[in-house]
Order: C-alpha cells, then sequence, then structure tokens
C-alpha cells in the first residue's frame, strides 16, 4: 500500500485507513466475526488506522475485541477520541477507551467535532508527555468547520486534523487541505463518499473507459484514489461492512496516485454527468 508521512514525526502511514461510525457499533457474533474477516484482510493489505470514537456505540468495545491477541493487533494504528463536556467527563471518557479498547497506549487520540476543545487540548498534551498517547488531533465533518479548523492548525499544536472531503464536496481544497500542508499536520479524511446516496447513483453509470488508465475497477475506488492523491491528505477513513469493498478500498491505495490532470479530467466529467 501507499504510504504517506506524518510530518510532526516522520512516521509513514498507510493511506487506507478504516473507520467505524455505525458499521462496529455491535456485540452480535455474527457481526463480529464479519467485522473481523474485514479488518483481517484490511490488515493483511497493509491496513494500519483504524478510527473510532466513545460517541459511536459499541464501535471501541468491537475494535478491542476483534483486535486483542490478533496476529495484526500489535501492528495496528489505534485512533480515537473524547465527546465530552467538562475535564473530568473527558477523563473519564478517555480511561473507559483505552478499557474498551484493550490498549495500554493509544496513538492517536483526538477531540471529536471539536466539542470543549480548549478544555480537552491540555490534557491531550499531558497524556502525550505521559507516554498514553502518541498523537494529538482535532475532528469535524461539515463544511461549516473548515475556517475553525484553519485558525485552529496555525494556533494550536497538533498533529492530526481530521474533517471531510469527497469527490462530490470540495470544500475542503479551498483552505483548510493546503493550510495542513504547510503548517505540517497529517491529516485523516471523513465522509470520502459524501453522503451514500450519491454514490449509489453514480454507480449505477458506467466509468469512463480512460479511467481504465488509472488502473480503477469501481466509483469508489476512483473516488478514494481522487481524494489520497491531494498532497496534503495524510490517510482516508471509508468504514463498511462488506470484504467486497475493503478490497476494493485497499486497491485504490496500492496503486499509483493520479496527476493533478488526471485529477482535474475526473472533476470535469462528473460536471458532465
Amino acid at each position: 500500500m501507499i504510504y504517506k508521512t506524518i510530518p510532526s514525526s516522520g512516521e509513514l502511514l498507510p493511506v487506507i485507513g478504516l473507520g467505524t461510525w455505525q458499521s462496529f457499533d455491535t456485540k452480535h457474533d455474527s457481526d463480529i466475526i464479519n467485522l473481523s474477516e474485514i479488518v483481517s484482510a484490511w490488515a493483511e493489505h497493509g491496513g494500519r488506522l483504524i478510527d473510532s470514537s466513545p460517541m459511536y456505540g459499541k464501535a471501541e468495545e468491537a475494535i478491542g475485541d476483534i483486535t486483542h491477541q490478533s496476529r495484526y493487533g500489535s501492528e495496528l494504528f489505534y485512533a480515537t477520541k473524547v465527546w465530552a463536556e467538562g475535564r473530568q467527563a473527558g477523563e473519564k471518557q478517555i480511561e473507559d477507551s483505552f478499557i474498551k479498547m484493550k490498549r495500554k497506549t493509544i496513538d492517536l487520540l483526538q477531540i471529536h467535532n471539536l466539542v470543549d476543545w480548549k478544555t480537552h487540548l491540555p490534557f491531550l498534551k499531558e497524556l502525550k508527555q505521559a507516554g498514553k498517547i502518541r498523537y494529538i488531533g482535532l475532528t469535524h465533518y461539515t463544511d461549516r468547520s473548515h475556517d475553525q479548523l484553519v485558525e485552529l492548525i496555525k494556533s494550536e499544536d497538533i498533529d492530526f486534523v481530521q474533517f471531510n472531503y469527497s469527490l462530490f464536496n470540495r470544500n475542503a481544497e479551498k483552505k483548510l487541505l493546503d493550510t495542513a500542508l504547510d503548517r505540517g499536520v497529517a491529516t485523516i479524511i471523513n465522509r470520502p463518499f459524501g453522503e451514500g446516496s450519491v454514490l449509489r447513483n453514480l454507480s449505477r453509470s458506467p466509468l469512463p473507459e480512460w479511467v481504465a488508465d488509472l488502473e480503477c475497477s469501481s466509483w469508489a475506488g476512483l473516488i478514494l484514489k481522487y481524494i489520497i492523491s491531494h498532497p496534503a491528505v495524510t490517510c482516508v477513513i471509508p468504514a463498511t461492512t462488506s470484504k467486497q469493498h475493503i478490497l476494493e478500498n485497499v486497491k485504490a491505495g496500492s496503486e499509483e496516485l493520479l496527476t493533478e490532470v488526471s485529477r482535474n479530467k475526473i472533476v470535469e466529467y462528473l460536471k458532465s454527468i
């Protein structure tokens, strides 16, 4: 798989991560078995960053159950978030995340949707200094947060920023992506397919013949390749409960990145259909 560099450390990270919103919110044995197969296939093809949050129901517990003592568990890059008002509630939530995910250390702790970020950021710095977490990040999922994220990238000492970016919604291209690149902040892209209905509708249309030259065999793969080919993008975290889809996702991250000419050609083609 293609790797990109985390600017604050120089560590390399594979470009195709795994999101867990909704897809991992389960304790049913049959679901856990299916998710275990998906995580295993993803990890075997080079996947490392798995992203969760206390907001995602049982997802952190599912991650812990699936990865604990697995043959690949020690190789993964574990990311979760704090989503609480007040320091005491935040500390308790973070403590619970370590337990649920069955981790002694967490690679990346992010402030979910910027909730009470002024309170939580100093505590995350304490955890990083103590070696309990390795990186600090901020997240959001809406366009209206992008200006605030730009300002925080400029003013705060953070390693990662996570936000929405899609071929169908390129608002992050206005300022946010370039600011992260200029300031040396790694980026994680959520909602890569935008609204799911958009991708489903697009999938009814055949891929243009020239896409074969880009080594893409599906719309989802083309969209992911478009995203990871932006120089500011470090990792994208599509969620799925389908083994077929996870294999398509990792394939998109295993081939050559697109040139700017190819990226522009894709945008222009979508305008025409």
